[in-house]
């Protein structure tokens, strides 16, 4: 496919080929091929050969450094936690790309932290900072005091569970269980 600049693309159109192009804002490489993220037209820059979509309606969220992300915890092994990552904070439309995210057990919270599942367990829902964006997987950071657990499920009934005295802690009120959590200060009960 040959395009050129002002060509209307869908998602997933192939725009030309890593050799020809450096891909830009809305396009990206998909073993050697070039293809359009978003719905738009074709921008060509001949000068430094980047290839980028001008999206036809309303942009969809792109994440930066430093930005606060939802998601649920699909996963703890050893030293790291994955997260889907659901939605940016603040921003009603959608995120770009489906984006995939790591925590790694040091950017979990200031201090010494011995075990990871002390701090998230499958199926929690936290809010965390992005530390790194390599395409669409993420490194997450939840040591800031706003950051961490949102929403606790409890790993034996899995009702979601209510913040106890203590700062770390969250107890089910349907098993009667307390577990362990990095509980962000925005908790919802």
């Amino acid at each position: 496919m040959k395009v050129k600049s002002g060509d209307f693309v869908m998602p997933g159109d192939v725009l030309g080929v890593s050799e020809q192009f450096l891909p830009d804002k809305w396009a990206y490489d998909d073993g050697g091929y070039i293809k359009a993220a978003v719905i738009g037209t074709v921008d060509i820059s001949s000068s430094n050969k980047k290839i980028s979509i001008i999206p036809s309606s309303g942009k969809p969220a792109v994440l930066n450094i430093g930005d606060i992300v939802y998601g649920e915890i699909t996963d703890v092994r050893g030293q790291r936690a994955m997260i889907n990552v659901q939605k940016m904070k603040g921003e009603d439309r959608r995120l770009a790309l489906p984006y995939m995210a790591a925590i790694h057990i040091s950017q979990v919270k200031k201090g010494y932290l011995e075990k990871l599942t002390d701090a998230f367990r499958i199926g929690d829902v936290i809010e965390a900072k992005v530390s790194k964006i390599m395409g669409d997987n993420l490194d997450l950071n939840t040591a800031d005091r706003e950051n961490g657990v949102v929403k606790a499920m409890c790993t034996r009934c899995r009702a979601y569970m209510i913040p106890s005295k203590r700062n770390d802690e969250v107890y089910c009120e349907v098993c009667d269980r307390k577990e362990r959590r990095k509980l962000s200060s925005n908790y919802d009960c």
